[in-house]
């Protein structure tokens, strides 16, 4: 696949009900413009910096100008908890492995729909699990693929990069890599591959979209047991304690519930599980899946943003 690392980082902001705060009670400036806020030293004063990878809704992706989505709307709490607000920095998802940005000071934290798994802890801290997530199997109605083992000898696609494509390929698969989420479906909805293997919820967002749903179906979900987590530089135990915290009381209010429910869908323990006849174990990776703020209708937003991206 092409390298994605020319594309231009880019801020975006994120409407909070403190966007227009620069400076909180009980705040101290460091020097180079960080600041500390409430025990938590952010890389600039007045906002915490958010890097991550466009476009992956339902998690984040942009939608009339704002970048909007469930990573979007749980960081966004522990954005009004600091007094502060969100802001974005769009890098290749590359740097997620490697802590690159967070190491580098140009960002807080990074939400992608990052999957935890212990080669990343060697070189970032996570926050708790925030998503159970399964990989599914989407294909075209007239393939006549029903499952996971039809893949073999078929041209299969994938984000690059991710556990979907780690585990394509250590069950014995050659797919085919692409770039971003839209650009997977794209090629599977332009016939350059025959299946692709991508997150769920992703999925569930495409296939809201009748068009999709009437020509696409999933053929099987598969259990590769991940939980996405947020993750910041190594060490930075204070901002995982303000992300736990924040995550805490969302589940404990109800607000996680509704943000669920906003971007994904029903809020079932069982709706990002993986079919009974999903029967293939989980292999080791050391790669994670890569793509709010309030609009009217946002779940159906996002899916037009991955249909109008993938011309």
């Amino acid at each position: 696949m092409n390298s994605v690392l020319g594309r231009r980082s880019r801020f975006l902001a994120a409407t909070t009900a403190t966007a227009g705060l620069l400076l909180v009670a009980g705040c101290s400036s460091d020097d180079g413009g960080s600041t500390t806020v409430k025990g938590v030293k952010l890389v600039k004063a007045g906002q915490l910096t958010t890097c991550t990878h466009l476009p992956y809704p339902p998690f984040q992706s942009e939608i009339d100008g704002k970048v909007q989505g469930f990573d979007v709307s749980l960081i966004d709490l522990v954005a009004k908890d600091l007094g502060v607000k969100q802001e974005f920095i769009d890098t290749p998802f590359e740097n997620f492995k490697t802590g690159a940005f967070l190491n580098s000071g140009e960002c807080d934290l990074a939400a992608a729909g990052m999957t935890i798994t212990d080669e990343r802890k060697k070189n970032v801290d996570f926050s708790d699990p925030y998503f159970d997530a399964t990989q599914a199997v989407l294909v075209d109605k007239k393939s006549g693929i029903t499952s996971f083992a039809d893949l073999k000898g078929k041209k299969v696609g994938t984000q690059a990069q991710t556990t979907g494509e780690d585990y394509a390929t250590s069950h014995g698969l050659d797919p085919v890599s692409f770039e971003s989420s839209d650009a997977v479906l794209n090629g599977l909805r332009t016939g350059q591959v025959q299946a692709v293997i991508i997150d769920y919820p992703v999925v569930q967002g495409w296939l809201k979209d009748k068009a999709n749903a009437d020509a696409f179906e999933v053929a099987d979900n598969i259990n590769t047991g991940e939980q996405y987590g947020f993750s910041v530089k190594k060490g930075n135990t204070a901002l995982v304690d303000a992300i736990n915290k924040a995550l805490t009381d969302a589940k404990a209010d109800g607000t996680y519930k509704t943000l669920y429910e906003k971007w994904i869908g029903p809020y079932d323990e069982s709706a990002s599980s993986a079919s009974p006849s999903a029967s293939v174990s989980p292999s080791p990776s050391d790669s994670a899946a890569s793509t709010p703020s309030d609009s009217a209708t946002p779940t159906d937003a996002a899916s037009a943003s991955v249909s109008a991206s993938a011309s």
